[in-house]
């Protein structure tokens, strides 16, 4: 007994406890990455097209074709409750979810199949997977490349409809470019030009002389938009590359304009090395393309792109903020009531619910602020606000205010670590308290700057709540940095991996589509969060290197 009360004196127990805590918790984490990651990642491997027999309650057989997703096993009375048959006698039957794609044919594209109704199972190494504009994939059999309503006879059908599917690509390429880019900037100066025309009209400085140039410069870019416009319509008129005929797994026959088909692939007909290069493929296009489909299909690198810019800027402005703050607190302020107030309250607003900072952001950032920089600076493009509704500027601000007390706790602690020597020895040197703080105590106080950092960037990278209300949308028409003068348009709006995820899992009307895009957006967001914090970590890291001796 008095072997045990002496062990847990030691405090023997609680470092076991401790250890147990932590390792639970990294099982946790690693499991929860492990499932994000094997249901995101698995997305984009190209599964083998089954060709399915099956026999429906009244007797019919039915052809079906397409991908198995998932397989689950599930109790006969809940399939009973549903409306299914099921023999008598039965308490668990195993079924299917086949991905059968073809939406604009079947009306939806997943079908669950129950196991014992199955008939026969093949994989025909003639299946292929159109991926489309519209309508999500089609699954079915390649006929062949019909063009001004003839059947093209070609040795090699499979090959001709890659060259034309490749030729197809391109011509969106250029289309793509010419529209968001070229043609983009034309009628950015255009809406430029009417705002200039419109401000010299309020301040009644609108003299035919200004006028003439305004006109001369509206007619330069209107000619070079006519110009721009005629060439878009020969893209258009070259992407017509004839149809290609294919065939459903049923035997009916469709053409599907090449012009709405983004790639294809024959997965029964892939090597283990085919099929890992597309799913490198795959993933390329996911990180690197637009989304279509109202999400549920394409890329997100808008949303990439959106997200790290944030981050960046929010970073830009929370740490000299929370830096100084910090600063007056630790070094200037007169430490007292008054001052430990204002700790306590600093340490409150770590706990205020996210959703709160938006609504102060919208009502502060976006009505006040914006709204007053428009009434000053941008009255000729009101009654349409150009601050005085979300954007990325506000969003910014917003998380900056959230991640602040972050920031002000971590360089409080990073300031206190520096022994009161160094700073008495550098004012016995003769230099000023300013000085002093500037050359000495603030570089060796940086790594906790840089701690405290991380953090603001981990937590604002994750946030959505505040940020559905000052600047995230669904759907941005363009990105906020651009070859556009000033390049980098605070003032819109932009797409977020946060919200993306919400977007997709909550509002899409196809579930079953749109259920493994919100793990592998998870998953890209965790991954985007990991690099922004290693950068930090590793400067953080040569900071504590660099003044680890001065600190001893």
């Amino acid at each position: 007994m008095k072997a045990l009360t002496r062990w847990i004196a030691d405090g023997t127990p609680w470092v076991w406890l401790n250890a147990a805590a932590v390792a639970a918790s990294i099982l946790l984490v690693t499991g929860l990455l492990l499932l994000i990651g094997i249901r995101g990642v698995g997305h984009f491997w190209p599964l083998a097209v089954h060709q399915i027999v099956y026999q429906e309650a009244d007797g019919t057989e039915v052809v079906v074709t397409g991908q198995i997703r998932e397989r689950e096993t599930v109790t006969a009375t809940r399939l009973r409750e549903s409306g299914l048959e099921v023999a008598e006698g039965t308490e668990l039957v195993h079924r299917d979810l086949l991905k059968t794609g073809n939406r604009d044919v079947t009306g939806q594209d997943f079908r669950w199949i129950l196991e014992p109704s199955i008939q026969s199972m093949s994989r025909p190494r003639s299946m292929v997977v159109l991926e489309r504009e519209e309508w999500g994939v089609f699954i079915g059999m390649l006929i062949g490349v019909r063009e001004a309503g003839q059947l093209l006879e070609s040795p090699d059908t499979w090959g001709d409809f890659q060259s034309r599917l490749e030729r197809a690509n391109e011509l969106r390429d250029e289309i793509r470019e010419l529209e968001k880019n070229r043609i983009g900037s034309v009628n950015y100066r255009l809406e430029r030009l009417r705002l200039k025309q419109r401000g010299l009209e309020l301040k009644g400085k609108l003299d035919a002389e200004n006028l003439a140039d305004i006109e001369s410069d509206r007619a330069l870019l209107q000619e070079e938009y006519r110009g721009l416009e005629q060439e878009l319509v020969d893209l258009y008129s070259k992407l017509q590359l004839g149809a290609v005929v294919v065939t459903t797994g049923d035997g009916k026959e469709l053409e599907l304009p090449m012009s709405t088909i983004v790639d294809a692939h024959r997965p029964n007909q892939m090597g283990l090395a085919g099929k890992i290069g597309h799913f490198f493929h795959n993933c390329w296009k996911f990180v690197t393309e637009d989304p279509r489909e109202a999400n549920t299909e394409g890329g997100i690198f808008p949303a990439i792109f959106g997200t790290v810019l944030m981050v960046l800027l929010m970073s830009v402005f929370v740490t000299p903020l929370g830096v100084v703050a910090a600063v007056y607190l630790k070094e200037y302020a007169r430490q007292g009531m008054f001052t430990r107030f204002i700790r306590v309250a600093v340490n409150n607003l770590a706990g205020v619910p996210s959703i709160v900072y938006g609504v102060f952001g919208l009502g502060f950032f976006v009505y006040t602020l914006g709204g007053s920089l428009d009434r000053l600076f941008y009255p000729e493009a009101l009654p349409a606000p150009t601050f005085g509704t979300g954007g990325l500027f506000w969003a910014s601000l917003t998380l900056a205010l959230l991640t602040l007390p972050v920031v002000i706790v971590s360089t409080e602690e990073g300031l206190s670590r520096i022994p009161r020597s160094i700073r008495e020895g550098s004012l016995a040197l003769g230099a000023t308290q300013w000085e002093t703080l500037w050359r000495t105590v603030l570089p060796m106080a940086s790594p906790g700057i840089m701690t405290g950092l991380i953090l603001a960037v981990a937590r604002a990278a994750g946030e959505v709540a505040p940020l559905m209300l000052v600047g995230v949308v669904k759907l941005a028409p363009a990105l906020p940095l651009d070859g556009n003068w000033p390049f980098l348009h605070l003032d819109r709006k932009f797409m977020h991996l946060g919200f993306h995820i919400y977007d997709v899992g909550f509002q899409s009307p196809n579930v079953e589509a749109a259920r493994p895009l919100v793990y592998a957006t998870a998953l890209l967001l965790v991954v985007v969060i990991v690099l922004l914090n290693l950068v930090a970590i590793r400067v953080r890291n040569r900071l504590s290197e660099k003044y680890r001796g001065l600190e001893s």
